[in-house]
């Protein structure tokens, strides 16, 4: 077993000085090591600059900032933080359930390729968000000031292209988007490298997880409850899936019983963090291992989270942040265990 850490950082300005800030965490930090040996050594910039103007020119200072403040070129920075053309990436596994009230979910994979960062951020050229930090600017999961939550799922990379990662497709939909429908219609123009699903619901009752591949688009959306897991369920999407779903199935099934129930957010929150749940898992070896459980209500505005086997359950009124409420220096404390 060992101790594992992650930092909350808050920070307020424009996307250059947020950059700025985020950059002294990976700065001599070991995740640096772990990004490299999963990018490129350069990508095409100019494509990825064009794609980002397109729909999240601020990032494009953001990533300004992070070469500032880490030390490296912007072009090696893009390498490694931008989210695009990256080579295939294993599998990870995340566990979503969405209803009218909250949204719930598990994100599971290795440490090695773990930010450790939590970053509740307001720009002057986005909207506020807050979550979890994947590769830098990109997002694990994540909600924004318009009560936006969006979280990301594996499906496959049989069919990987050229094109945004999910977690940066992510950042970009909180940074932009109010409505799941704004959501839906940027997936649908966003170059996507390989197969995810994207579960999301905003504070109007919209729900929908999006099934997204390098060629196709697809929606499930339900009035009042929504599972999401890591295969396609769409009949047209079914053919994509990986050969292996069984631990995917199961996690979808244990999640709609739970919908039968009529839980709290913090009683369903347990059932997702707790190390005894069907829906946490220690498999950190073969990239597959609960690292954090992401919560957020859509009536009072209240983030819940806790990473693995944490006694610590870190709660904020993110309502009251964006109005400039800040919190204290936070850093969440866990650990990992294998089986």
């Amino acid at each position: 077993m060992s101790n594992f850490k992650v930092k909350v950082v808050q920070t307020r300005g424009n996307s250059f000085e947020n950059g700025l800030k985020i950059g002294t965490h990976y700065k001599n930090n070991p995740i640096l090591a772990s990004l490299k040996s999963i990018t490129k050594p350069e990508i095409d910039y100019e494509n990825m600059k064009s794609i980002f103007t397109a729909y999240s020119p601020h990032l494009l200072d953001e990533l300004e900032g992070l070469s500032e403040s880490i030390g490296i070129s912007l072009n090696r920075t893009a390498s490694l933080f931008s989210g695009y053309d990256l080579p295939r990436v294993e599998a990870m596994g995340c566990s979503a359930l969405i209803t009218n009230e909250y949204y719930v979910r598990n994100y599971d994979f290795s440490p090695l390729f773990y930010d450790g960062l939590f970053t509740l951020t307001q720009s002057t050229s986005s909207y506020a968000s807050a979550g979890y930090n994947l590769q830098g600017i990109g997002r694990h999961d994540g909600v924004n000031e318009h009560g936006l939550v969006v979280g990301l799922h594996f499906v496959n990379n049989n069919e990987h292209a050229k094109g945004m990662s999910a977690w940066t497709t992510i950042r970009m939909i909180l940074d932009t988007c109010s409505t799941v429908n704004e959501a839906i219609s940027l997936l649908k123009e966003i170059p996507h490298s390989a197969s995810y699903n994207f579960s999301m619901g905003d504070p109007k009752g919209n729900l929908a997880v999006v099934e997204t591949s390098p060629e196709k688009i697809l929606i499930r959306d339900q009035v009042d409850s929504l599972s999401c897991t890591n295969h396609f369920q769409h009949e047209m999407h079914v053919h994509k899936n990986r050969q292996s779903i069984d631990s995917s199935v199961t996690r979808d099934q244990y999640m709609q019983d739970l919908m039968k129930v009529g839980l709290s957010q913090y009683d369903l929150f347990e059932k997702f963090s707790s190390k005894y749940s069907p829906l946490f898992y220690r498999n950190y070896d073969e990239l597959f291992g609960t690292l954090h459980t992401f919560s957020y209500s859509f009536k009072n505005g209240i983030v819940l989270t806790a990473i693995a086997q944490s006694e610590q359950l870190f709660e904020v009124d993110f309502k009251e942040w964006v109005r400039g409420n800040g919190i204290r220096d936070v850093i969440l404390e866990g650990k990992i265990e294998n089986r």
